[in-house]
């Protein structure tokens, strides 16, 4: 495969962000080909030779907000002790989506519509790694359901961006240093 050009990157660029905008404001099912097209200022067969079809780039836009996800709430718990790491992670990704609605609307019609596998094992394994770390650095030992503690951790935050998008004065900071005292409380003492 041949590398693209800084124009054919940057067009890709574009088409990406222009899908995240249309998925999140009108859906899935409403953001088509050419409406992505129009939106870009191009033809629907420009659109066509950067990704060969609606999921694709669907995939393509749903890869990178998780890929800036990702890299905000690895570097907090990167910089956290790993005593602090179910904390960094709880705030940092209420943050991080509270910060961006659009990208939350463009990972859920995702999952729902092109990559339902995305809601995998991945998520609650990573939150449970933390907890382990957790535990492991206070000295707690002795078995707990990992599994359903990062799943309870995971349907907290969710609930909590949820609710904010409806509620756009709610308080997630506030809501996040519940959900941590929840789980200091439930799996770190």
């Amino acid at each position: 495969m041949r590398e693209r050009t800084f124009t054919e990157q940057a067009r890709r660029t574009q088409l990406i962000d222009v899908t995240i905008e249309l998925v999140a404001e009108h859906g899935y099912p409403a953001t088509s080909l050419a409406r992505i097209a129009e939106s870009a200022g191009i033809t629907k067969a420009a659109v066509l030779y950067h990704f060969p079809s609606k999921n694709a780039l669907v995939e393509a836009a749903y890869a990178h907000v998780l890929t800036g996800l990702v890299t905000v709430v690895g570097t907090a718990v990167a910089a956290a002790a790993p005593v602090d790491g179910p904390a960094a992670y709880v705030r940092s990704m209420v943050g991080h989506l509270r910060e961006h609605p659009r990208h939350v609307r463009m990972i859920i019609e995702a999952m729902i519509n092109v990559v339902p596998e995305a809601a995998s094992a991945d998520r609650w394994t990573a939150v449970a790694d933390l907890l382990d770390q957790a535990r492991a650095a206070r000295g707690i030992k002795g078995p707990f359901d990992r599994r359903t503690a990062a799943l309870v951790i995971g349907g907290g935050i969710d609930a909590i961006v949820a609710e904010s998008l409806t509620d756009p004065a709610y308080d997630t900071a506030a809501a996040a240093d519940v959900l941590v005292t929840a789980i200091e409380r439930a799996w770190l003492i």
